[in-house]
């Protein structure tokens, strides 16, 4: 074979080609693909047969201008460095990438930083994506009131109060409730707990599931056990001095980040895990993993929520019907931290 012909062997296969081959218009095949505009039977045979026949693979942007398509999905995080960095999201984010790759999308990752919502306004205004996966839901979600007004598909992990949203998450409020419930049966009544920002909807589900044990087992909730909006350390050590002193028996925490300065906090005092006090968190990852004693917690798989996620944007805009929310599993790992 001759160094032409290799080159020849090599080259990508266009539609051009693939016309000239058939004897048809490079319009014919755009359409065929497409699956837009009248082409008769046979010669849409003629042309899905030649294609599958020599594996050819429409650019993905000729794909999608022939489509009106971007083959593109946004991704949207909260700028704050600690979400960012935080395993869940760059589990879902792997989970994400695979369910887009494997439809032959690609991700594009952008952020929401203190309310300021010119990233997300640029992807919508300069058409880069075909749908949008919201990361997380607001109490004042002014992203997803934005993407209702631009009529951009879009789908939301979280929850919300909003029933035109497709909501896809795991069920938390369970989750805690049944988490809460195991300490309180184990004969723990002062159950302090401690959470971050009000304005993000997990917080509010969450307290939602630590009250709903109580009322279970009726018993009075101690609200001067319950601290939200606890996003800085100082405020976190407070806090902590704070439940030591009214009696706490455990500490639930509503996330990992959070558990990890209160166990810090606890191991400053030198107060121990679970002698003097117990500990548990309701958000598992590897940031709690090596902590001796272990720690009780509730595991969620979040890449498994990515997938579930992307591929139900997928539909969506193939005008699929899709579930309005669809609620995950989780699990109950109770460790040393709670005996």
């Amino acid at each position: 074979m001759t160094m032409e012909k290799e080159k020849q062997g090599l080259k990508k296969m266009t539609i051009a080609d693939v016309a000239e081959a058939l004897g048809v218009s490079k319009t014919t095949v755009s359409r065929v693909i497409s699956g837009k505009g009248r082409i008769g039977s046979d010669t849409k045979e003629r042309v899905l047969r030649y294609i599958e026949e020599h594996d050819y693979k429409p650019n993905v942007i000729a794909k999608g201008l022939a489509q009106n398509k971007t083959y593109n999905i946004g991704l949207i995080l909260p700028g704050n460095h600690n979400f960012v960095d935080s395993s869940f999201f760059q589990q879902c984010m792997l989970g994400i990438s695979e369910a887009a790759a494997a439809a032959d999308y690609d991700m594009v990752v952008s952020m929401i930083c203190d309310h300021d919502l010119t990233q997300l306004e640029r992807l919508v205004l300069n058409n880069k994506v075909d749908g949008i996966i919201l990361s997380r839901t607001l109490v004042e979600d002014a992203p997803a009131a934005y993407l209702k007004q631009r009529h951009m598909p879009f789908v939301v992990i979280g929850t919300s109060s909003d029933t035109d949203l497709i909501q896809i998450d795991h069920d938390h409020r369970e989750a805690c409730r049944e988490l809460t419930s195991v300490l309180l049966m184990k004969g723990l009544h002062k159950v302090a707990l401690i959470g971050g920002s009000r304005e993000i909807v997990i917080t509010n589900t969450r307290l939602q599931g630590y009250l709903d044990a109580f009322e279970e087992q009726e018993l009075t909730v101690d609200s001067s056990l319950i601290c939200l909006d606890a996003d800085n350390g100082p405020m976190l050590e407070r806090m902590v001095a704070e439940f030591v002193k009214k009696g706490a028996e455990c500490i639930l925490c509503m996330d990992d980040s959070i558990c990890c300065q209160v166990l810090n906090t606890l191991k400053k005092n030198r107060i121990s895990v679970p002698e003097d006090m117990r500990v548990a968190s309701f958000y598992n990852s590897p940031l709690l993993e090596n902590n001796l004693p272990a720690i009780t917690s509730l595991h969620f798989d979040a890449a498994a929520l990515g997938t579930v996620t992307c591929r139900t944007l997928l539909d969506h805009l193939e005008g699929k019907e899709v579930s309005k929310k669809t609620l995950l599993g989780y699990e109950v790992v109770l460790k040393e931290s709670t005996k």
